[in-house]
């Protein structure tokens, strides 16, 4: 056994404070509380062991990843007990936490300039352009059908278990979409009855993409790790019922009271879900509880500005 297999079947615990007197019961399914501090780490281990069971990969083989933080903190527990490298490309908005503890961790972090996807200097452009000069394996998150499938296979089975089959609306951010894809298709597959409800930081263009079938406005925000000026290749627009637009300030002050009101350790985006997942709870439209996803932990997030004292970005 290593600490691989502690990945996945993270508790489910109702926010008994900060959703006192609502109509349904919120439930966080606690993904911060996997070895690597995120939900991402489920995926670092699927798409690795799809890649060696491909024959892909080879002991002593170089990993890169575009990442926010999460994923290359997931793959670098991965490298560690398969024996890989890793390089991490990462834009510059990400926190310094982040960098930090991917350097801790052995990785070789590059940071690249806020660019649009579009641009070569965009980070997952940047990472697809060492990958192919180096000849390293690109684990490619943001397109590898591995990163869905880890959640169709374990996070939503696991929630459908937790709730015994009673959800009334799924709440989560997306980054990849790999997460919130793969969880509705788990709950529909079961002839769940629930509601697929994205969680977007306003300036993202994924609320207006969800409402319209267009992508809205490219704006700054601050929140880490979610939304996106272009909708991910692995977010199924079928899937979502509706989105929730949320403020880098509602999302900020949540956290911090998730931090103080529940004892729950997490960041940034974890405020944005909560706080889509307390509309949907209020709103009267579900009669069961509402699950909401809590992506990572606070430890990235100690040096933001948001974190210390309130307000603005790392």
């Amino acid at each position: 056994m290593s600490i691989l297999d502690r990945v996945g079947r993270t508790p489910l615990v109702e926010l008994r404070n900060i959703a006192a007197g609502l109509k349904v019961p919120v439930l966080a399914k606690c993904e911060h509380l996997n070895p690597g501090g995120s939900v991402k780490d489920r995926i670092a281990v699927a798409i690795i062991q799809d890649a060696e069971q491909r024959g892909l990969l080879q002991r002593g083989a170089t990993l890169i990843e575009a990442t926010a933080g999460n994923t290359g903190t997931g793959l670098a527990l991965v490298a560690a007990i398969r024996g890989y490298k890793l390089v991490c490309v990462m834009p510059e908005k990400m926190s310094h936490d982040k960098r930090t503890a991917l350097t801790a961790l052995g990785a070789q972090v590059i940071i690249t300039p806020n660019r649009a996807p579009d641009h070569a200097e965009n980070f997952q452009n940047v990472a697809a352009r060492l990958a192919h000069e180096n000849g390293w394996f690109l684990t490619d998150q943001f397109r590898n059908p591995a990163n869905v499938l880890a959640h169709e296979t374990t996070t939503g089975p696991e929630i459908l278990e937790q709730t015994r089959g009673r959800v009334g609306a799924f709440v989560a951010g997306a980054g990849t979409g790999g997460t919130i894809t793969g969880v509705a298709r788990a709950l529909k597959g079961a002839s769940s009855a629930a509601q697929i409800v994205l969680a977007d930081p306003m300036g993202s263009a994924l609320a207006a993409w969800v409402h319209t079938g267009r992508p809205g406005a490219d704006g700054a925000y601050a929140v880490e790790g979610i939304g996106a000026s272009v909708p991910p290749q692995l977010l199924d627009r079928t899937l979502i019922d509706s989105a929730q637009s949320v403020s880098d300030e509602e999302s900020f002050a949540m956290c911090r009271r998730l931090l103080r009101e529940e004892g729950l350790l997490v960041g940034g985006s974890a405020g944005t879900a909560v706080v889509a997942a307390l509309r949907i709870a209020a709103s009267g439209l579900v009669s069961d509880p509402v699950v909401v996803l809590l992506p990572d932990s606070w430890d990235r997030y100690r040096s933001c500005a948001w974190m210390r004292a309130g307000g603005g970005p790392c």
